[in-house]
C-alpha cells in the first residue's frame, strides 16, 4: 500500500513567499489525513492532491499558524456539497475554537465530530493507529504517530507443497494464520511455510515542541520523523524561550529514537536551508528539508528508505513522474 506525505506548509510562525504555515497531508492508500491546517492550506491542497476527500484532521496545538486555515477549508468543503462526516482531533480547547468558527462562518453542510484528546490517545484506522503523545510547547500540545499493523511474513508455496498442501484455498488459509489438517491427518502450521511477520511503517509528526522524551519514545524505530526545526544552534536561547527546537536538537531526537529519516520543518525565515541541513546532518546524516508541495514516498522497510520528491505538479500521477530531490548525505 502506498504511503506518502505531502508538505503543504513548512514555514515557522511567519510565512514567507516560498513557505506557508503548517500543514501536512498523510496519504495512505485511498485515505487522506490532514495534520494541522494553517492559513492557505486549502489552496495548497488544490495545487497538489485536490480537495475531493479529507477523512480526518489532527491538530497538534492551537497556535494560529496551525489551525487558522480550518474555517476556510471546512466552508469550501461545505460549498462543494460534502455530506460525509469529518472527524477532527485536537488538544484541550479545540471544541471552543470550533464554536468560535461557527459564529464567524455559520454552520457547515456536513457533520463535524470534535474529539479533544490527550497524550496516550489512540485513534484506530484500517490497518493502522494514530497515537498521540504530549509535547513541550508551553500549552496543550501533541505529537501524532501513524503506526501500521505488522504484516504477515512471506509465504513459501514450495514448502507448503513439499508438506502435501495443494495450491488453492488451503494456501490462503495458511496465509491467514490458520492451521491446516491434511487428508493424511498431518497438521501444517503457518510458521512452517511462512517467514516471521514483517513490521509496518511508522510516521511521527512532532508539531511544535522542545526536544522531549515523549517524542523520542513515540519515534522509537520510526520510519520517518517530521520534527520542529525552527532555529539553528546560534539561536538556541530563542528556541528555549519560544519552546521550539533547533535543527541539531531535532537530529539528536532522531538519533536517540533510531529513526530511518528525519524531516526538518517549521523553518524560521531567519535561517537558510543549507545551514539547517548542515547542522542536522552533523548529528543525523539522513536528514532532509522539503519545500512546500514536495512529498515523501515511504516504502515498506524492506524496500528501502523514504524518498523526497519535488513539487509542485500533478501529485495524482505515479511517483515515477517526479525527480529525486534528496540531497546527498
Amino acid at each position: 500500500m502506498d504511503l506518502r506525505l505531502v508538505f503543504l506548509g513548512t514555514a515557522g510562525a511567519v510565512p514567507t513567499v516560498d513557505r506557508g504555515p503548517s500543514g501536512l497531508l498523510i496519504v495512505r492508500g485511498g485515505e487522506r489525513s490532514l495534520v494541522d491546517c494553517g492559513e492557505g492550506t486549502q489552496r495548497q491542497l488544490m495545487r497538489s492532491v485536490g480537495l475531493a476527500r479529507i477523512d480526518r484532521i489532527f491538530l497538534t496545538h492551537l497556535h494560529g499558524d496551525h489551525y487558522l486555515g480550518l474555517p476556510g477549508l471546512l466552508k469550501t468543503l461545505s460549498l462543494q456539497a460534502r455530506e460525509e462526516k469529518l472527524e477532527l482531533y485536537g488538544p484541550t480547547g479545540t471544541e471552543e475554537i470550533f464554536q468560535i468558527a461557527h459564529r464567524m462562518f455559520g454552520r457547515f453542510g456536513f457533520p463535524v465530530e470534535i474529539v479533544e484528546v490527550a497524550g496516550g490517545t489512540a485513534v484506530h484506522g484500517d490497518g493502522y493507529t494514530m497515537r498521540a503523545a504530549r509535547t513541550d510547547h508551553g500549552l496543550p500540545s501533541l505529537a501524532w504517530a501513524l503506526v501500521e499493523e505488522s504484516r504477515p511474513g512471506r509465504f513459501h508455496p514450495e514448502r507448503a507443497m513439499e508438506l502435501g498442501v495443494r495450491p488453492g484455498p488451503d494456501f490462503r488459509r495458511l496465509q491467514c494464520g490458520e492451521s491446516l489438517v491434511l487428508p493424511s491427518g498431518d497438521v501444517v502450521e503457518p510458521e512452517q511455510v511462512m517467514d516471521e511477520p514483517r513490521s509496518g511503517r511508522t510516521v511521527v509528526i512532532s508539531g511544535d515542541t522542545r526536544p522531549c522524551e515523549a517524542v523520542v519514545e513515540l519515534a522509537r524505530g520510526a520510519t520517518v520523523l517530521v520534527h520542529d526545526s525552527t532555529f539553528t544552534e546560534d539561536e538556541r536561547a530563542r528556541a528555549l524561550e519560544t519552546r521550539h527546537s533547533t535543527a541539531r536538537e531535532a537530529a539528536t531526537v532522531a538519533a536517540e529514537g533510531g529513526v530511518g529519516t528525519l524531516v526538518l520543518t517549521h523553518v524560521s525565515s531567519r535561517h537558510s536551508t543549507r545551514d539547517l541541513l548542515k547542522e542536522a546532518r552533523a548529528v543525523f546524516p539522513r536528514s532532509i528539508l522539503p519545500s512546500d508541495l514536495d512529498h515523501l514516498a515511504i516504502p515498506y522497510p524492506e524496500k528501502g528508505p523514504a524518498e523526497l520528491l519535488t513539487g509542485p505538479g500533478d501529485m495524482r500521477g505515479p511517483y515515477g513522474e517526479w525527480s529525486n530531490a534528496t540531497e546527498p548525505v
